[in-house]
């Protein structure tokens, strides 16, 4: 079932006078008009209730979390970039010697574009981080360190000293997490207001389905206890 409402509004005198009507064809979600030759797709829009606080203490809290998952999801985004073109490449390199020796200059090359961001990021925008890997790769930070061992491994533990005590091991499940689900419903807000770019989860998550389940949410209890 799709979750996505589609709102189209003909006018009822435009389509009376309209001329060749009964010939216009709307095919899944476009409209085709046949005699001026003109074909063009409805959007699919999202709508989201506006977000209502019961205190201005979670507002407060609310407001702090969402510039956390914003200040993170960006370098999962690209992490989830460089993985698909990393996979691309190696995809072309039979040889072993020369597929470690592509996946170190990977390295270098994410050290140089990563590092010295990421040891700017605070515990809580590390942990978010590593959440949002596994959602933008379908991978958790341990399995791309293990997949990828010479150029991950190096990476993760060596440059980031903060996100070492971490555990790498962190999944994103915002379906049975309500602080994940916080962090998704943060991000959806995001892509509709156009402060992040979407990119699309490798997990299978229905955001508007898990929507009616997290209704009553405590949003200072859950980040209070967003490390548990």
């Amino acid at each position: 079932m799709k979750h996505i409402f589609i709102l189209l509004v003909l006018s009822s005198t435009f389509l009376a006078s309209a001329q060749n009507v009964s010939r216009d064809t709307i095919i899944d979600d476009k409209i085709l008009i046949e005699g001026d030759s003109i074909m063009f797709t409805l959007d699919d829009v999202m709508v989201l209730s506006k977000l209502k606080f019961d205190s201005t203490k979670e507002q407060r809290y609310y407001y702090w979390y969402w510039k956390k998952v914003n200040n993170a999801y960006p370098f999962a985004k690209l992490a989830a970039e460089r993985l698909l073109q990393l996979n691309e490449q190696l995809k072309k390199i039979r040889s072993n010697s020369k597929r470690r020796k592509h996946i170190k200059k990977m390295q270098k090359f994410m050290e140089e574009e990563f590092t010295d961001k990421l040891k700017k990021m605070t515990r809580t925008e590390g942990r978010i981080l590593i959440k949002l890997i596994h959602r933008q790769t379908g991978l958790t930070t341990f399995e791309l360190i293990k997949e990828y061992r010479s150029g991950w491994k190096a990476f993760w533990y060596n440059t980031t000293a903060s996100l070492f005590k971490l555990s790498l091991k962190s999944e994103y499940h915002p379906e049975s997490k309500a602080i994940d689900f916080l962090i998704e419903d943060i991000l959806q807000r995001s892509f509709l207001k156009g402060r992040l770019d979407r990119q699309k989860s490798r997990l299978a998550i229905d955001y508007l389905e898990l929507v009616p389940k997290y209704k009553n949410i405590d949003i200072v209890e859950v980040i209070n206890n967003r490390a548990k």
